[in-house]
């Protein structure tokens, strides 16, 4: 049993706690204005961007959600931030310039530093505007791309393929190869988001049945990665409905037929898949992507095919 004296200064307790909660609150607030950079700042590091930044180099926000900086960055440089952005390789990229705001609520640095920073190396010295923190780095994760289906989709020979090797073309008007039968047939490079990730990556919706569409490219070059990306879009690669059927993304070489690659997607497997091989050397050759599922409810994928050289590795 509590004793009356006891019940009586549980309201005065709680009356405590409260305006504690309210005066931490208010002196949170307080000290934000300070924490957040203003227009001034976001102008100057574009400034910066603008002066410095190369051909190929790409903006990390830190953390992540930090968004409003996008709309000061030089539109030429791309900018990545999204939930899971901090391990992303960035491979395109030779070098990464970090725009952070490390003293946000949260932000914790510590963790992004650990993701970010293998085979990386720093490039002078950072800058500070106001909150915004700008450095530079080397990114030793980068891969040099001598082919990207994205880029190469125009020239491309599109096509449904029956199991029997029947074909029905998916001519091009100039933005897309759209194929016989429903409006989302076509390929045709969109951004997508792929768990959390916009991807600009070439819409294959499968076609349903043991049909595959088939997207045909010359000129992959030998001698290098053969690396294939892609996944199921948005919230449709979630469910694990039975009715939904496994979705297969593949390569094959258009001469012999051979497989080289292939990724299986089955329903619930979220996030981008990938597989790559070496190619041999020699000249260069004619591949075949594809995609089929069974059943095409809820089979939206959106990959990309590159050949790329091995990591740059960080120069010491």
């Amino acid at each position: 049993m509590r004793s009356p004296s006891i019940l009586r200064a549980l309201p005065l307790v709680e009356l405590g706690g409260l305006v504690l909660v309210a005066l931490l609150c208010l002196l949170f607030y307080a000290r934000l204005p300070g924490r957040l950079p203003t227009d001034a700042h976001y102008r100057a590091v574009a400034e910066r961007l603008k002066a410095e930044a190369r051909p190929g180099d790409a903006v990390l926000l830190f953390p992540w959600w930090a968004e409003r900086a996008r709309i000061y960055v030089p539109p030429e440089v791309p900018v990545y931030g999204y939930l899971g952005s901090d391990r992303d390789d960035l491979a395109a990229h030779p070098r990464v310039w970090v725009l952070g705001q490390p003293e946000l609520p949260r932000s914790e640095e510590e963790g992004f530093l650990a993701a970010f920073l293998p085979e990386r190396r720093a490039v002078g010295s950072p800058g500070r505007e106001g909150p915004l923190s700008l450095a530079l780095y080397e990114n030793g994760r980068h891969r040099p791309r001598r082919f990207t289906a994205t880029e190469a989709y125009a020239r491309a020979r599109v096509y449904l393929e029956g199991p029997d090797g029947a074909r029905r073309d998916c001519p091009f008007d100039g933005r897309a190869h759209r194929c016989p039968g429903p409006p989302h047939l076509y390929v045709a490079p969109e951004w997508h988001e792929i768990l959390y990730e916009p991807r600009r990556c070439l819409w294959m919706h499968a076609p349903g049945g043991k049909q595959r569409l088939v997207a045909e490219f010359d000129g992959v070059p030998g001698g290098l990665g053969l690396r294939l990306e892609g996944g199921i879009i948005w919230e449709h690669a979630h469910p694990k409905d039975a009715r939904l059927t496994p979705t297969y993304l593949g390569v094959d070489d258009a001469k012999s037929g051979t497989r080289l690659l292939e990724v299986v997607v089955p329903p619930g497997l979220e996030g981008v898949q990938k597989a790559e091989v070496r190619l041999p050397e020699g000249e260069p050759r004619a591949v075949k992507v594809w995609v089929q599922s069974d059943n095409a409810d809820r089979r939206q994928v959106c990959l990309d095919v590159l050949a790329v050289e091995p990591a740059v590795g960080v120069r010491g």
